[in-house]
């Protein structure tokens, strides 16, 4: 058994969940895979799994996010030198929609009508993957591991084949915001976000903990418009202390920089997907010392980190598959996404099926490098189930601190979270 699925749980009694998902997928299977004719096999030979995502390779998300699909091929190229998947290696076709959302339902139709993929994996963005839901699911194909945090995702009544992989953006907005709240406290705090889920989740997890009257101003931002001195402006003006970020990387870097032009320097967080520090010092160039000080939270291990015995192994293989690129969170992201899928195959058994993966993920029992667990089971599709604070503290984004689990349910409390 190669390294990179040491400790997986055996699965055992798939048959059961698996009949939990059979009448979203249209057809039955053993959770064991089976034989041909037993389930949908689409996308699987004897010697072969395809899987394909759709990722903003240009556009205004392109900044970091970039960089996720070749660490995901190359911890794929890590597992098929070694034998594959129970024999099978695993091909991944990549589309570039330039995060745009007419692009996306064009690449998506494209992987599953002429490729016909196996799943998609890791189909990143909130406005992107919302529009391709409904067909995904009308045609039974597995909707693995969403690279967003929306709630979006987690609605296994009407999207049973849907998983998410972040922690939603609402649970991260919630463990910052306490955190806010209880080490900066009186603090005038503002909110700038993305004019969509992503930007409303967000805030909803920011009141929910400090409650709609004390957000001092609200103001949020379009991907198509990069002018955001208006809404900085407006920030600024309101007297705002602490502004918390729903952004992608560039427009988090577009906040700050802009903020530094105003001679605005309120302290800063954002979430994990707008928080990579190796992709915002890039964007901001010569203000990227403008970022120190930034509080961020995430849910998988530091790309700093030096001991850290996952970074170790995604290193390595970085420097042999990826060509040594500079190595970030988004490669982290990239290669802790694949390990999940490769748990998640090699549990669905020996002659996998649509069905027999989809129930695998819905059984959980899932190891791998996340500081908080999955949440997967047949009534939650949502991702990882907390986080962590770090803080920009002289170029190194480290964290503190333990970490916190939490839901988006009004009144569920922010709590430290206990491993083992």
């Amino acid at each position: 058994m190669i390294r990179s699925r040491r400790h997986l749980i055996p699965i055992v009694a798939l048959a059961a969940t698996a009949a939990l998902t059979a009448a979203g997928c249209g057809s039955g299977s053993s959770a064991t895979g089976g034989s041909a004719g037993e389930g949908d096999t689409t996308g699987i030979t004897d010697t072969s799994v395809l899987i394909g995502t759709h990722m903003p390779m240009t556009g205004p998300a392109a900044a970091g996010y970039s960089k996720i699909p070749a660490a995901t091929q190359a911890y794929f190229d890590h597992v098929n030198e070694q034998g594959g998947v129970h024999g099978r290696t695993i091909e991944y076709k990549v589309l570039d929609d330039g995060y745009n959302p007419a692009n996306t339902q064009q690449v998506v139709r494209e992987l599953v009508l002429q490729d016909q993929v196996f799943a998609i994996l890791g189909g990143l963005g909130t406005p992107t993957h919302s529009g391709v839901l409904d067909f995904l699911n009308t045609n039974g194909v597995p909707d693995l591991f969403v690279a967003s945090g929306s709630r979006t995702w987690n609605q296994p009544d009407k999207y049973p084949l849907t998983f998410g992989y972040n922690a939603d953006y609402t649970v991260e907005a919630k463990v910052m915001t306490d955190y806010v709240d209880k080490n900066l406290p009186g603090k005038k705090i503002c909110t700038f976000g993305q004019d969509d889920d992503f930007g409303a989740d967000y805030l909803d997890g920011v009141e929910q903990i400090v409650g709609a009257e004390n957000v001092v101003e609200r103001q949020t931002y379009s991907t198509s418009n990069t002018n955001v001195a208006p809404q900085i402006g407006a920030l600024q003006a309101a007297g705002c202390e602490v502004v918390m970020l729903a952004t992608i990387p560039g427009f988090t870097a577009l906040a700050i920089g802009t903020a530094g032009r105003l001679g605005f320097a309120p302290q800063w967080t954002t979430a994990s997907v707008g928080g990579d520090l190796v992709t915002l010092s890039k964007t901001l160039g010569e203000a990227a010392p403008l970022a120190e000080g930034l509080l961020s939270t995430n849910y998988l291990p530091s790309h700093f980190s030096e001991d850290d015995e996952w970074t170790t192994q995604f290193r390595e293989i970085n420097d042999k598959y990826n060509g040594g690129a500079e190595f970030d969170g988004n490669i982290v992201y990239g290669m802790s996404m694949a390990h999940l899928f490769v748990q998640a195959l090699e549990a669905a058994g020996e002659n996998p099926t649509r069905e027999s993966i989809v129930a695998a993920i819905t059984d959980n029992g899932f190891d791998g490098p996340n500081l908080v667990p999955f949440r997967f089971s047949a009534d939650d599709h949502s991702g990882a189930g907390g986080a962590r604070v770090n803080q920009v503290r002289g170029g190194i984004q480290e964290y503190f601190g333990p970490s916190y689990t939490t839901t988006d349910t009004p009144g569920d409390a922010v709590v430290e979270y206990a491993a083992g």
